[in-house]
């Protein structure tokens, strides 16, 4: 393609449309139908050119008029209810559902990497040894020592708030560095499992196995499965810049990247729920059954949520990005 050709050709029509974008008064009838045809013309020949005959700073020009006339055709529009309960409903679920093929082997691969820790801490003196003297490492576990008091250590308010912004904190980290090939995501997993390797084998060499499961199950099982949930998106969002499949790796990072900004969100609310348990359940003085039993109930539920709702709502062509309305236009590109 000429582009000197193609701009001599298309430059009244581009300027044209700025010309309407910057009335200061409304538009009639008339100028409003040439504002939209000219805007769909506009991002046709912004793609032939992104395509053919890239210029940035033509490119820089027209993608600032197309976003412009954009603006102006679709209207601002403010989020409501409707828009949470359709997230809640279906976006959220979706996305984690249609994700699963990526959260539940880093699920079952760190839950194992947790427990081959936790034996070699627990059957090794010498590792045992290396992690604290063994007067502190009696103080952690032994009956009222730190490892159970840590749960009633504070208030449960306070507590739980402060675990929730911690998980929190954790999982969105794991989404928002996934960016970086998902290196920073698997050293955040290990992490976390060699943290709860240390807790099993520690407990374990003292005979005390069940009751730290006693203390950690009632909320680890939601709480771990929302930081596998987000450690999973995070290694997709990192392959998805190294292999984008049939769509640019720009369109595809894109994509991934709003569902994982979604992901974040929903992953807030399921932490606050293991937040609210770690601080009011767990340090309770309910029977460790009763406690586990309240852990198990709130896990079935969060994954019912997600293979009910969520497979339900991928079915329909959800995927967890925003509306289609809310996205860049997109158009097709030239051969």
């Amino acid at each position: 393609m000429d582009l000197d050709v193609f701009v001599s050709a298309h430059r009244a029509e581009w300027d044209r449309l700025e010309a309407l974008l910057r009335r200061q008064r409304r538009l009639n009838g008339t100028e409003a139908d040439e504002l939209v045809t000219l805007y769909q013309r506009t991002a046709t020949h912004l793609s032939l050119i992104q395509s053919s005959a890239p210029d940035p700073q033509l490119t820089g020009r027209l993608s600032q008029l197309v976003a412009r006339a954009r603006s102006a055709v679709t209207g601002t529009r403010r989020a409501s209810w409707r828009d949470v309960t359709r997230f809640l409903a279906h976006g959220f679920p979706a996305a984690v559902y249609t994700s699963r093929h990526w959260w539940v082997p880093t699920a079952l691969l760190s839950t194992a990497v947790a427990a081959l820790l936790g034996w070699w801490i627990g059957t090794h003196p010498e590792v045992q040894a290396s992690i604290a003297a063994p007067s502190e490492l009696r103080e952690l576990t032994r009956p009222g020592g730190q490892y159970e008091t840590y749960y009633s250590s504070h208030p449960a308010a306070s507590f739980a708030a402060q675990v929730w912004t911690n998980n929190a904190w954790a999982a969105a980290l794991c989404l928002i560095l996934g960016v970086f090939l998902g290196l920073p995501v698997l050293w955040i997993l290990f992490q976390n499992m060699l943290n709860l390797g240390i807790g099993i084998g520690l407990m374990s060499s003292a005979g005390r196995l069940d009751t730290f499961l006693g203390l950690v199950l009632p909320h680890g099982l939601l709480e771990l499965t929302a930081v596998f949930v987000a450690a999973g998106t995070g290694l997709r969002l990192g392959w998805t810049l190294i292999d984008p499949g049939p769509r640019t790796r720009r369109t595809a990072l894109a994509e991934e990247g709003r569902a994982a900004i979604g992901m974040a969100i929903g992953l807030a609310l399921v932490l606050f729920v293991s937040g609210a348990i770690e601080g009011f359940v767990t340090p309770s003085g309910l029977p460790t059954w009763a406690r586990i039993a309240i852990g198990v109930a709130a896990e079935v539920a969060f994954l019912t949520y997600v293979y009910v709702l969520g497979s339900r709502a991928a079915r329909a062509g959800e995927t967890g990005d925003v509306e289609a309305a809310e996205r860049s236009a997109t158009v097709p590109t030239a051969a």
